[in-house]
């Protein structure tokens, strides 16, 4: 059960604008670098608009919810759907595995203790640096696995790929995008695609989860402020989507790992 801190729904107090800006902040960064940039908008709901760690985690999850169903029929223009759908059982794989992940990972982290769920949440941000390093600086290949031993695979990560969704309040696809090239194959352009598709019910899974506990008040109280972030977000991310290329990949990359693992210390010493 959640405790104490995060059953009080919290309404933030402060201005609108500073919460569109830092919203289009966070989309410019996800933008330039094809994600949506969920998981460096978590510590700044923690550590600058003060929501106590579960708080922050529905409120995360709302407005990525609302980033990607935006983002989906852009990307659907971009990759046409019949060439989505040619490769639904990776989707389907993944999904078997990512939906009851999500329910328990969203059933954990409303059951832990708040200094816990900070340090979970600090443990993280570090795998989401090296998911970004690794997946943007390394040249990712394919593990060429028989059918026979990619299935199983696919449900084990997909299950810890929405634990992990769940927990912090993102999409995941910091980890599905790596995971649908190495394990399935598929070139990054196609992964992406996919990956919003399991994202979408993935998230929905988790959202449902945690629309059953008493801290999913904060959302309702806090609908105006989570929905002038969730646009900020979104108008940050076309924004950076134009800019990508204005730094290089190689500079851009590490500073973004760095900020994820300064962000992990500060949650670790959260109280």
């Amino acid at each position: 059960m959640a405790t104490d801190q995060n059953l009080i729904p919290q309404r933030s107090t402060h201005s609108m604008p500073l919460v569109f800006a830092t919203g289009a902040a966070v989309g410019i960064l996800g933008g330039m670098i094809g994600l949506g940039g969920a998981e460096f908008r978590l510590p700044l709901l923690i550590s600058l608009f003060g929501f106590a760690a579960l708080s922050a985690i529905i409120v995360n999850k709302a407005m990525s919810l609302v980033v990607v169903l935006v983002a989906l029929p852009s990307r659907m223009a971009a990759v046409p759907a019949s060439e989505v759908a040619a490769h639904w059982p990776v989707a389907v794989n993944l999904l078997t595995g990512s939906l009851l992940g999500a329910w328990a990972g969203a059933s954990w982290a409303v059951r832990m203790r708040s200094s816990t769920l900070y340090k979970v949440l600090a443990a993280l941000m570090v795998l989401m640096a090296a998911a970004l390093v690794i997946t943007h600086q390394a040249t990712l290949g394919t593990l060429s696995l028989p059918l026979w031993a990619q299935v199983p695979s696919g449900i084990v990560v997909g299950f810890g790929i929405g634990v992990v969704a769940a927990i912090m309040g993102v999409a995941g696809g910091e980890l599905l995008i790596p995971t649908i090239v190495l394990l399935f194959g598929q070139d990054i352009k196609t992964a992406g695609s996919l990956s919003l598709l399991v994202s979408l019910p993935t998230m929905l899974v988790a959202f449902a989860r945690y629309s059953r506990d008493g801290s999913f008040a904060v959302l309702g109280t806090n609908l105006r402020f989570a929905m002038v972030m969730a646009g900020g977000s979104i108008a940050g991310a076309v924004l950076g989507g134009l800019m990508v290329g204005v730094l290089a990949e190689v500079v851009l990359i590490p500073a973004l790992a760095v900020i994820l693992l300064v962000s992990s210390i500060k949650l670790a010493r959260h109280r």
